[in-house]
């Protein structure tokens, strides 16, 4: 987006308030609710966001439950929907206040909206329990539209490292049922409901969380065991790959981008003498150099303390080292056999280049797909061209899984 038409000055506050924005394609936000909400916002105030996101989700949320009480379904669910988005925008920067532990309040709000919308879809969404090492995942199926056919394709939707099931409607539910797919989503470790009710944490090797996610989806009578495909957005440009390099039930893929080396959007911004602390395993350095800077910049105490608490650690060092453990190799993959699909998005903010890296690696196999600035569709998972997004990506997978 050009610097006039910006909302803000922050990338940060930028890029979510775009993700905002481009849901309302698919009913999860609406426009002019999200524009007036940037416009009350103190550019880098994180406060401000929180207030004035929590603001506007609650007066939707009552909007919502006073149209189901009136037995207006439809107004209803996308209300609830709305305000579910504007629930988790104000989460996502609460961490930087000094209200950082409502921030599971927060989430379970966004998760209780969503939740309230699902029951009054005309074929509601289905909460589902996936076992999972001696515990289970919430996952959240959704039934394809007009289905005749009873085992259907299906697309496991796989969220990055802290979307949102309602980012999973509008990055692949909703345009993969409306064109016939069943469409299932989970909260693996380290995301959503894992994370915040049952403090379980990333893990690097990704196929022992999506395996059992296949069981179950082929324990279904309404999935067809052949045409199964996994979409990922963000950090699950790792994760995805990574997956179906040990899992030969995935029929096809998409990594939305592609992401070689999950560290590389955070040491990228250290500077050389900091690298070097951490290459010599020096942690007691590299965390007193990192806390000093903290008490002097708000931006940089927020975003060590959110991005370190889906792997488990306040130690900076310990998260920088963990994330470095989320690499593919040469190795893994060329183990990848199914199609492939990698976006590449212009202006792709934290793993640039990337996705041409992930295509070489896998050879052909993959796919690469660009998305431009001249479209509107440019920026990380495309934030502002869902739609156009949604055709790219579901055109090629109806290819590749004979969908008609």
């Amino acid at each position: 987006m050009s610097k006039a038409s910006r909302f803000f000055t922050d990338d940060d506050f930028e890029f979510m308030t775009e993700i905002a924005l481009g849901a309302a394609a698919y009913r999860a936000a609406e426009a002019g609710e999200v524009m007036a909400t940037a416009a009350r916002i103190k550019n880098g105030d994180y406060g401000s966001w929180v207030r004035e996101w929590e603001a506007m989700a609650e007066r939707v949320r009552g909007l919502a439950e006073a149209s189901r009480g009136a037995d207006h379904r439809v107004s209803a669910r996308e209300a609830y929907l709305r305000a579910s988005s504007y629930y988790f925008n104000a989460a996502f920067f609460v961490v930087g206040t000094d209200d950082g532990e409502r921030l599971p309040e927060l989430w379970r709000a966004h998760r209780d909206c969503f939740e309230s919308a699902a029951v009054l879809f005309d074929r509601p969404f289905e909460k589902v329990a996936i076992p999972y090492e001696g515990t289970t995942l919430e996952g959240w199926f959704f039934p394809a539209d007009g289905a005749r056919e009873r085992r259907r394709p299906l697309a496991i939707l796989n969220n990055g490292s802290d979307g949102t099931v309602t980012d999973m409607w509008v990055q692949g539910a909703a345009a993969g049922t409306a064109r016939g797919y069943n469409c299932l989503t989970f909260d693996g470790p380290g995301q959503g409901q894992a994370l915040f009710e049952q403090e379980l944490h990333f893990r690097s090797d990704w196929e022992a969380v999506v395996t059992p996610v296949v069981d179950y989806a082929c324990s279904r009578d309404d999935v067809d065991p052949e045409r199964i495909a996994l979409l990922g957005v963000s950090q699950a440009g790792y994760w995805v790959p990574r997956a179906i390099a040990f899992e030969s039930r995935i029929a096809a893929a998409v990594a939305d981008p592609g992401v070689v080396d999950v560290s590389e959007a955070m040491t990228n911004q250290l500077p050389s003498s900091m690298r070097k602390l951490l290459e010599q395993g020096n942690q007691e350095k590299f965390d007193s150099k990192v806390h000093l800077v903290e008490r002097f910049s708000k931006s940089l105490r927020y975003t060590m303390k959110f991005r370190s608490l889906p792997y488990g650690t306040e130690s900076p060092f310990e998260m920088f080292k963990l994330a470095g453990e989320y690499r593919l190799t040469p190795e893994i993959a060329k183990r990848v056999r199914c199609p492939l699909l990698i976006t590449d998005p212009e202006n792709e903010q934290f793993w640039p280049g990337h996705s041409q890296r992930l295509a070489d690696m896998v050879g052909g196999s993959a796919t690469v797909i660009r998305f431009t600035a001249e479209e509107g569709a440019d920026g990380h998972c495309e934030p502002r061209a869902p739609a156009l997004r949604a055709q790219r990506i579901y055109d090629w997978l109806d290819e590749q899984l004979a969908v008609r």
